[in-house]
């Protein structure tokens, strides 16, 4: 086959992948996990029901591949955030904003925890929390050279910290208590 056919098919069948990953989620925030099926799925992203099963086999399968690709821009994000001009201080806290802020974003897409225990459940999360341990591990290990973070705990034990504390940001109302979650957490982390 010519090379524009193939790419014209691959960005097909990206665009039905993501179109069934997206409709999946719609349909779970609008019913609930438990009442979602592949009919749904199909009908809602306009296609048929053996399109739908040629791509994935069931709704956990479809949840999972979604969860996958939130993970991967969440670790985009973090990524860009590091990068962050400025000197180490202002790269670690805009990383640790950042975090805080993805998590006040995913509770209010309205999951019950039904679904955040499948999701979880996935081989690909522990690696993502890995990377964003690794990569928060680092910006302190950083922080720490520069004079700005305490040196009395280890970075990999801050990493924890900071990862847990940052969590809390989930349940909070707004983007100013976030900031005020992120304030704290430096307190904790700056070297005295």
């Amino acid at each position: 086959m010519p090379k524009l056919w193939n790419e014209t098919i691959e960005a097909h069948r990206r665009t039905v992948h993501d179109a069934i990953l997206d409709a999946t989620v719609e349909l779970v925030r609008e019913r609930g996990l438990l009442a979602v099926t592949m009919s749904q799925i199909a009908e809602k992203t306009g296609i048929g029901r053996a399109t739908l099963y040629k791509y994935f086999p069931d709704v956990e399968t479809i949840l999972v591949a979604w969860h996958g690709r939130q993970v991967a821009g969440h670790l985009e994000r973090l990524s860009r955030a590091g990068e962050h001009e400025g000197d180490a201080g202002q790269r670690l806290e805009a990383v640790l904003e950042t975090y805080a802020f993805i998590h006040q974003q995913m509770a209010r897409h309205g999951f019950g925890p039904d679904l955040v225990a499948l999701l979880h459940r996935s081989q690909d999360v522990g690696h993502a929390q890995h990377q964003i341990h690794a990569l928060l591990r680092d910006a302190l290990s950083e922080g720490v050279r520069a004079g700005a973070v305490r040196d009395d705990v280890a970075a990999e034990e801050l990493a924890a910290f900071c990862l847990h504390a940052l969590q809390a940001a989930a349940v909070l109302p707004s983007k100013d208590a976030v900031q005020r979650l992120v304030a704290v957490t430096l307190g904790g982390l700056r070297a005295r």
